[in-house]
């Protein structure tokens, strides 16, 4: 059987073999009906076109590097998710990467990056340091930050407003009737996740007419560990948080363990309020409120916008805020 060529796709399409290359090489002069003619008959004639010849042809290797911290913890598997599902339709491969928020690791991945000549990256979800911007600098390729911002946003970024996010949960806290709230924040020093969260946090309570005692506001790193044992700390104080808000949903799983551990009761005895919308708060019993941030769509904007820059395309917009979604579930009780 022979190889089936880019002609004969074109042949069944019915366009011109300029237009069914435009459609492989993403060209946006393509009118979207006539992409998805194309498209269906390279899928009916099983066409695959020669990879290193197109990279040569085209100076471009179809290829997307996405840093990531971990894909084993159950934020990013979404974000991922989205991103492929995006990088399948302009028919754009990806390397990832676990970088464990390692500076060194992400040195190395960025390196192999260079190296492949991916056409761009994705990063995701970690301060971006100065050696990390002068290698971007250096590879000269465009980059998208996913649920992190640059100091300076110079670059394009997909994120979420945390603070505003952060007030409106405990606000909702508040409305239910609690005046002592601890929080179990993530890194104190984490300008993306940390600051903002613990910022909204205190903005809620001065609007609420609450005193802030720092006290109750515990450093953690996003993990159920941190959210266990932070709650257990909380638990042998004196007089005890009605409600505890934590930055992530691990944290607050981790919490919820602790407390029910010690005997007490959710939301009778304290309210729970967690941050992300992972699976693991929504079915854990009782099932833990939360800010549920659109992770799938974080990711498949973030791709699309990427593909706009390799491509050369306009972009209205390079700093993108997605909304999130306060989901109240059965972790909060309003006191009487």
């Amino acid at each position: 059987m022979r190889n089936v060529s880019l002609k004969d796709v074109a042949k069944l399409a019915g366009v011109g073999l300029g237009t069914a290359s435009r459609v492989l090489n993403n060209h946006p002069s393509v009118t979207e009906e006539t992409r998805n003619l194309v498209l269906k008959a390279m899928k009916e004639l099983n066409y695959q076109p020669n990879a290193i010849a197109r990279s040569l042809k085209m100076k471009s290797t179809m290829t997307v590097g996405v840093l990531i911290p971990d894909i084993s913890s159950a934020f990013y598997p979404e974000i991922v998710r989205g991103i492929e599902d995006v990088a399948n339709i302009y028919q754009y491969n990806i390397i990832l990467c676990n970088t464990d928020l390692d500076y060194e690791k992400e040195k190395t991945a960025l390196n192999m990056f260079h190296e492949k000549k991916v056409d761009g990256v994705l990063f995701i979800s970690n301060t971006i340091c100065n050696d990390t911007m002068k290698k971007f600098e250096e590879m000269s390729i465009p980059v998208v930050l996913i649920a992190t911002k640059d100091e300076t946003n110079i670059l394009p970024s997909v994120t979420i407003d945390n603070e505003q996010a952060s007030y409106d949960a405990v606000s909702y806290l508040c409305s239910l009737g609690h005046k002592r709230i601890a929080m179990l924040g993530g890194k104190f020093n984490d300008p993306n996740s940390g600051i903002p969260r613990i910022m909204g946090y205190k903005r809620a309570l001065i609007d609420n007419a609450i005193n802030v005692d720092d006290k109750l506001i515990y450093e953690g790193n996003y993990g159920y560990k941190s959210g266990y044992n932070n709650m257990k700390d909380i638990l042998n104080i004196r007089n005890i948080p009605t409600a505890v808000f934590c930055a992530s949903d691990l944290m607050a799983v981790g919490a919820s363990k602790a407390i029910l551990e010690a005997g007490l009761k959710i939301p009778e005895d304290v309210s729970v309020m967690g941050f992300d919308g992972v699976e693991a708060a929504e079915f854990f019993y009782p099932s833990i409120a939360t800010i549920r941030q659109p992770r799938y769509e974080m990711g498949a904007v973030a791709m699309r916008l990427l593909t706009k820059f390799m491509n050369k395309e306009a972009v209205e917009e390079k700093n993108m805020v997605v909304s999130y979604r306060l989901v109240e579930n059965k972790s909060c009780k309003r006191l009487e």
